[in-house]
């Protein structure tokens, strides 16, 4: 077996998707312009790693109620303080900011459908 994605049930995908084109280096795979508009976004890497939709015959959780720590999307990153920056100034918002012992920075944001993400910039990067 081999990871393919991970879905999110969101209340608008088609904009969500575009903004995660423009200000996390997403590029869309596959969209369907008909409900429940799907598109399924890959990394810089070209894999795709989730996909965005508006299902409803299942609820879409509240996000923005949600603890980071139930949910979030991981970004390594090499500048976490300049990427931090830049997705606030693009309509992310703050939760926290985290320097571990080993150097390692981690952020958690919140994209502005309340979405948690967090930026690590590791100390000793995962392979």
């Amino acid at each position: 077996m081999k990871f393919e994605h991970a879905a999110l049930n969101v209340p608008d995908p088609r904009a969500m998707a575009q903004w995660y084109v423009e200000h996390c280096g997403m590029q869309v795979v596959i969209s369907k312009q008909e409900p429940p508009y799907m598109h399924f976004l890959a990394d810089a890497t070209g894999r795709t790693i989730f996909e965005l939709y508006c299902n409803p015959t299942g609820a879409v959780p509240d996000y923005a109620a949600q603890h980071p720590l139930t949910l979030h999307i991981a970004w390594a990153v090499e500048d976490a303080a300049a990427e931090r920056d830049r997705l606030i100034a693009a309509g992310a918002t703050l939760f926290s900011d985290t320097g571990l012992q080993d150097g390692t920075q981690l952020v958690m944001l919140k994209d502005p459908w309340g979405v948690a993400l967090q930026l690590c910039q590791r100390a000793d990067p995962m392979p």
